[in-house]
């Protein structure tokens, strides 16, 4: 174990993605940039009794592909979409895991839920078939933090491993803490990130219940019903899928000659204490993460170009996030002053829950890697409580730092800062 030094620089080398938009880096990036929704009429349960049939689902996924056929079997979808993404990550970033480097290698990686429905289809079991019949294989495979195990199990990666649970916020969370584990100099190394499924019946009619899910409008088809910041927004969509990110110390990225999207240069965490669903007045707790991820590392606020941020497009949701990034940022955020482009990708995915944060993570890099900015689909009216950047469509922009924002239920909070890579 080395020294902690908080000077180490760390840096993203690696991209994986499993969504409703795309089941790789690049086929994720150009349905983003292009506009392409990954929202659609569920399939996973019978959307018939409900008012609300939307959601963003992983399509053409084969579980086996990624890991052992035994595991798929005792295991569901959270787990696999996260081994996926994670091993798409490693690849990405040639990154040779061997028993000389294996302890200096560490997975942080979340889930809001993790697997639910092996919960729910043991109770079916329970009650239909009797106890004997309830699988001795399905508590590991399903708690919250198997996946973090199963990543160590399928890469070799058997550093510094936990499981960061932060219901909306957990992949941002996943991501800031991955690269303070760095610093601490626990490991050189982080294969960070989250991932969900929640596309259950039972969860569809909860937040159908909670009045929180939204509905296209009137006669337009199912690809508008996210309207991130919108006028018309009238609440949200589930999306599912897994994100990851390498991270690396910097020094440890340049002598093995990895490709460097990115720089991580701010983290921010903090809580409402307000409410368990509602978010706070003002967004003050959001505020105070962005506030955080700033100052960690002494980035100037008039720098950041490009937020992406929670706007999973329910009325208050978005109204109080507006009003955190505008206690952050001041009038530079007004939509008529054009210097702070805000980019809601859930307006393609939908809200991928715990997942979320780290597939946007990984849209926030591509940002300022590509120096290119996705659009916010279905944005047309303007809000005037709401009274930021949207950007309608993908526009090339000169990024030199970009935010991601991710708002959890409980009232969770966290931020972080990616810096363009110039090789220095």
């Amino acid at each position: 174990m080395r020294q902690p030094d908080f000077t180490r620089r760390v840096v993203v080398t690696g991209l994986g993605v499993i969504s409703p938009v795309g089941n790789d880096k690049d086929t994720a990036w150009a349905s983003l940039v292009n506009g392409r929704s990954g929202l659609g009429l569920i399939t996973k349960f019978d959307p018939a009794p409900y008012s609300h049939k939307w959601a963003g689902e992983v399509k053409d996924f084969d579980a086996s592909q990624w890991m052992d056929h035994k595991a798929v079997r005792r295991s569901e979808a959270a787990m696999w979409y996260g081994v996926a993404a994670a091993k798409q990550a490693v690849a990405d970033a040639g990154l040779e895991i061997t028993d000389d480097n294996r302890e200096d290698i560490g997975v942080v990686f979340g889930s809001g839920a993790g697997g639910q429905n092996l919960m729910i289809e043991n109770w079916k079991i329970l009650e239909d078939k009797g106890p004997s019949r309830v699988a001795p294989t399905f508590i590991a495979n399903g708690l919250v933090d198997s996946t973090s195990g199963m990543i160590a199990i399928e890469t070799g990666a058997i550093g510094h491993n936990i499981c960061v649970v932060t219901a909306c916020s957990t992949g941002t969370n996943s991501i800031g803490e991955g690269a303070e584990i760095i610093r601490r100099g626990d490991v050189h190394t982080v294969i960070a990130g989250s991932t969900e499924m929640p596309l259950l019946e039972v969860a569809h009619a909860g937040f159908g219940n909670m009045r929180g899910l939204g509905s296209p409008r009137e006669g337009m088809p199912p690809t508008d019903v996210s309207r991130p910041f919108d006028r018309s927004r009238d609440g949200f969509v589930l999306g599912e899928g897994a994100g990851s990110l390498i991270l690396e110390d910097l020094e440890y990225a340049t002598a093995r000659g990895a490709h460097i999207y990115a720089e991580v240069v701010g983290y921010g965490s903090a809580a409402d204490g307000w409410d368990m669903v509602q978010p706070i007045e003002r967004g003050s707790g959001s505020a105070r993460a962005m506030k955080a991820a700033l100052e960690r590392r002494g980035v100037p606020a008039d720098e950041i170009d490009v937020i992406n941020p929670h706007g999973t497009s329910t009325p208050l949701g978005d109204k109080r996030e507006a009003e955190a990034i505008w206690t952050v940022f001041g009038d530079r955020s007004a939509r008529d002053r054009e210097s702070l482009a805000i980019s809601g990708t859930k307006s393609m995915t939908g809200h991928m829950m715990g997942a979320a944060g780290a597939f946007e993570a990984f849209a926030t890099v591509m940002s300022v890697a590509e120096q290119c900015v996705p659009g916010t689909i279905n944005y047309r009216e303007f809000d005037p409580e709401a009274d930021i950047w949207v950007l309608p469509e993908t526009r090339e922009l000169p990024v030199r730092y970009a935010l991601s924002n991710n708002i959890g239920l409980g009232g969770h909070n966290a931020a972080i800062i990616f810096k363009r890579w110039d090789g220095r």
